[in-house]
């Protein structure tokens, strides 16, 4: 039996790479900050999903899938949702269900398997409260005029993860000025809800729970006051991950809370920041309505480590369409091959995902189409069944294989090349690249192929 590798991860905390040693091997536990539903997910949103589900399928893979937990949360209280009822007219409830619809269905196609929890802030409203009180209670939070703000000062840590003194980020951070805040870096817990927003009865008045607490009490609730990592995108890391862990370390004193912290870089579009006022801004939607498939997505983003910002291109797209094609077409007729070690390995060292697509281009060269079968599954590339955007052209390719192949071998015979030279040329106007040597015919389509041009064949 392979030994399988020790898992080594970056911790934003320490700045280091370290050992991964889970707090306990029977149930190992992931929380990850999730999305707020009030409309479609742009691409950068799809970033953390699908690190984090690397990360998952890996723990999975090591520790066993009945031995990891894994919640990923839904912000349905936010003040962009409130904004969006208000422009709209509809009702918050069928806002957020709809849109967190689409975020379930638009991650799936980029192939992303479901948490084991997907908790929604309005479902643990009664933990909130209950969280706010015990920080209160312990001279960590204070009410001021019908909200409740978690005092900065009285937690000696707070900065830790950033790497920021408070002075740093008052200067740095555009803090809400608020008369009743004792200090500027204070952060709201709880405020008051006028008649139209979204609110609950609570010890303070009727309102709702600030951002950061919901987290806070959803990871406590489901993984506990200590578990294993915590993950998230890099621009959560301050204020958001900084007040989840003040929060939770006081609240549990001695707990504390995550032992691992990974953040994943932002995305960039054609090496600009993405921006609707560039005009490079899009969600998933736009790119699977477009026509490029959920796995091309995929496959673009695991080209880079997560800790690079990534650049999504018009070329790495074709050339991920062009190499995917190739790599479904091998393993169209293969039966589940086994997983190559060094595919774990790659993974185990801190997610390198670059080192797993190149380790299934020298396995796509070697024609071992069942060990690439079972590198892409593991990256979530391949579910069992080819795609069906490129099933109907491998089968399509074959067939124009054989024809070609059946034309070359006539021609060896007669010494005339023209069917050849004939049926060569229609397949390259149609974009499929043509590979003849005394092995034989190899087809690929390009990411211009088009399947209507091969009329001239007939």
């Amino acid at each position: 039996m392979t030994e399988l590798p020790t898992i080594k991860l970056h911790n934003t905390k320490t700045r280091q790479k370290e050992v991964f040693a889970p707090i306990d091997a029977r149930n190992v536990r992931m929380y990850v900050c999730g999305p707020t539903v009030y409309d479609r997910a742009h691409l950068g949103n799809a970033r953390p999903v699908i690190v984090f589900d690397v990360l998952y399928r890996l723990l999975r893979e090591i520790y066993g899938a009945d031995h990891v937990t894994y919640v990923r949360n839904f912000t349905d209280v936010d003040d962009k949702i409130n904004a969006r009822a208000a422009e709209s007219g509809r009702p918050i409830s069928e806002i957020t269900a709809e849109t967190t619809q689409w975020f379930l269905d638009d991650m799936a196609a980029v192939g992303a398997l479901e948490p084991d929890a997907m908790p929604r802030a309005t479902q643990y409203i009664p933990q909130m409260i209950a969280m706010i009180e015990d920080l209160i209670a312990r001279g960590h939070a204070y009410e001021a005029e019908g909200h409740v703000l978690f005092a900065v000062e009285s937690y000696a840590g707070y900065g830790a993860l950033s790497g920021r003194s408070v002075d740093d980020m008052i200067a740095g951070a555009r803090v809400e000025v608020a008369p009743y805040k004792r200090n500027p870096m204070d952060f709201v817990l709880w405020k008051p809800s006028s008649d139209e927003l979204p609110g609950w009865d609570s010890p303070w008045g009727r309102g709702r729970p600030g951002w950061h607490i919901e987290c806070s009490a959803m990871s406590y609730e489901l993984l506990g006051a200590h578990f294993d990592i915590h993950g998230g995108g890099n621009d959560l890391m301050f204020p958001h991950h900084e007040n989840e862990i003040a929060q939770s370390c006081c609240a549990n004193p001695g707990s504390g809370f995550a032992n691992i912290w990974l953040h994943n870089e932002m995305l960039q579009v054609e090496g600009r920041k993405m921006s609707k006022s560039l005009g490079n801004f899009f969600t998933v939607r736009d790119l699977l309505d477009q026509g490029v498939p959920g796995e091309v997505i995929r496959f673009v983003m695991l080209s880079t480590h997560y800790r690079k910002p990534m650049d999504w291109t018009e070329k790495k797209r074709e050339e991920a369409e062009k190499t995917l094609r190739k790599w479904y077409a091998q393993i169209a007729e293969t039966d589940k091959g086994t997983l190559d070690p060094e595919v774990l390995a790659f993974l185990a060292d801190d997610l390198n995902t670059h080192g797993v697509l190149s380790h299934c281009h020298r396995l796509s060269r070697d024609n071992a189409s069942g060990r690439l079968r079972a590198a892409l599954a593991q990256v979530g590339l391949f579910d069992g069944a080819i795609p069906d955007w490129a099933v109907a052209q491998s089968i399509e390719l074959s067939d124009l294989e054989s024809i070609l192949s059946d034309a070359r071998a006539a021609a060896m015979q007669s010494k005339d090349f023209a069917e050849v030279d004939r049926i060569k040329a229609a397949l390259l106007a149609a974009g499929i690249e043509v590979q003849m040597s005394k092995i034989g015919v190899k087809l690929s389509a390009s990411p211009n192929f088009d399947p209507a041009k091969l009329d001239a064949l007939k």
